[in-house]
């Protein structure tokens, strides 16, 4: 190598280390969940769903004084149901998908021999909150109106009546034998 080349090297590294440090500073400061294009870029994890889902319309139909047997009807098998606490089911769940909000609650329900003493659960979504809050490609527009009011088909223009004439059979009437011989 000449010696104008090597100087001329010397003089280029360290700009190019220092504009490759910028362009990596730089590119820290944006969150990659911001941008969406990132993510494309983003290596795949896996989904880990563990456990029941319990929403607001289960609890809602479990009643302090239900047997076992109806309990396990609404709300499932229970994901924990330990043998020094036979009297306590646990009911955990847990979501970690890429794209939405890690969850991760735990209901609670005590029994008293076979009948429900309580529930212990924190606040839980509906059944429509659930499928939002694991959907986060689903669209959000409005659901079409599949009927129309009664109102609405008052309004509707009425249909004009055939004419006379259009009704009218043209040409002579027709005679046909019968199907079937009489007698």
């Amino acid at each position: 190598m000449s010696p104008s080349a090597l100087t001329s090297f010397r003089i280029r590294l360290p700009r190019a280390l220092a504009v490759t440090l910028a362009l990596g500073a730089l590119s820290a400061c944006s969150s990659l969940e911001s941008n969406r294009w990132t993510n494309i870029f983003m290596p795949y994890r896996s989904e880990v769903v563990q456990g029941n889902v319990v929403t607001s319309e289960q609890i809602d139909r479990i009643k302090p004084g239900m047997d076992r047997a109806q309990v396990r009807d609404v709300l499932g098998s229970p994901l924990v149901s330990d043998l020094f606490h036979a009297n306590r089911w646990d009911y955990v769940f847990l979501l970690n998908r890429q794209g939405t909000e890690p969850q991760k609650r735990a209901v609670v329900v005590i029994f008293d021999g076979d009948k429900l003493v309580r529930v212990d659960a924190p606040p839980l979504p509906t059944d429509a909150e659930f499928i939002d809050s694991i959907n986060p490609f689903r669209s959000r527009r409005d659901v079409p109106v599949l009927a129309l009011t009664p109102e609405q088909i008052k309004a509707l223009p009425v249909p004009p009546r055939p004419a006379a004439a259009a009704s009218a059979v043209e040409g002579p009437a027709r005679t046909y034998p019968p199907l079937e011989p009489r007698g």
